[in-house]
């Protein structure tokens, strides 16, 4: 086999695991939005910081009890990523959920998806990623299109400062999983980050530490959002964004509210014009930066 053979065969594989991981990617993606109606009525019946600690305690023992090696022989590097971006996540649950005391759900939306605008331009001049035109145009679309979904006026005060803070920390946990996660044991770095958010939860819920949650329902919520969208999601995050670049995997996020308005719907909620116009236009984002890396590509 000659040397533009190997070339181009490690090129077409390396292209069919970016496939996979766009997939993947949109899976986790759809794994978060669709459990906004479940936890919605799950913090009724718990403190919402013994809700997060719960579920990220219980998440990061799935990960352990499926994979006891993970805590065997792991590398300080792997241990100090893991924390630093477990630090990044937890800061942006937590400060989004401050912010939703002093501020609407609806804006508190808007404001954390603009962490697709933020990543690019953290990824720039961090890891001397350029974002593309056709890239640059699909954060421009996918921007308004969370505007279009959430947006319903801007009154500017604590609350709203709070969830810029979340969406400066979810993107740069994406620039910082993209950097870090190629080459890296992606189980046990999944892991360390679920630790570190359960520690700063379990600190968040005060004195009175876990409130363990009443009912089925409750104990149905906590165990599917820890397992699915917690455990099994950001071990799959991790892996995915060793081939998705953090300013694409960006774009894939803001289907989160399309997938929530979806099930929302089904779950029997009017679904309003605005609430399509968005969901259309964060879907016409990612096709525009699909297709535009497509175009670009060379085998």
């Amino acid at each position: 086999m000659s040397f533009d053979q190997i070339v181009r065969s490690e090129r077409s594989r390396y292209s069919r695991r970016e496939l996979v991981g766009l997939v993947l990617l949109i899976l986790v993606t759809a794994s978060w939005g669709s459990t906004f109606l479940l936890v919605k009525d799950v913090i009724k019946a718990m403190p919402v910081m013994s809700f997060l600690a719960l579920r990220f305690w219980i998440a990061s023992a799935v990960l352990v009890a499926i994979r006891p090696r993970s805590l065997i022989n792991i590398s300080k590097r792997t241990l100090w990523r893991g924390f630093l971006l477990g630090l990044l996540l937890g800061g942006g649950y937590i400060l989004q959920t401050l912010g939703l005391q002093y501020t609407s759900a609806a804006l508190s939306g808007f404001l954390t998806g603009l962490c697709v605008v933020m990543t690019p331009l953290f990824a720039w001049p961090l890891l001397g990623h350029r974002s593309s035109p056709s890239t640059i145009v699909a954060v421009l679309v996918a921007t308004a299109g969370l505007g279009v979904l959430s947006l319903h006026g801007i009154s500017f005060g604590l609350g709203e400062v709070l969830t810029l803070g979340c969406a400066v920390c979810y993107a740069l946990q994406i620039v910082g999983l993209g950097a870090w996660s190629d080459g890296e044991d992606v189980y046990s770095l999944a892991l360390f980050q679920l630790v570190t958010v359960a520690v700063l939860c379990t600190i968040g819920t005060g004195p009175h530490l876990l409130t363990l949650p009443h009912g089925t329902l409750a104990w149905f919520g906590v165990l599917s959002t820890a397992v699915i969208a917690t455990s099994i999601a950001f071990v799959v995050q991790a892996w995915a964004q060793s081939y998705i670049s953090p300013t694409r995997a960006a774009i894939i996020f803001t289907l989160e509210p399309v997938f929530a308005g979806i099930v929302a719907w089904w779950g029997g909620e009017h679904l309003s014009a605005a609430v399509i116009a968005g969901g259309i236009l964060v879907v016409a984002a990612m096709l525009i930066a699909e297709l535009g890396i497509r175009s670009r590509a060379t085998f």
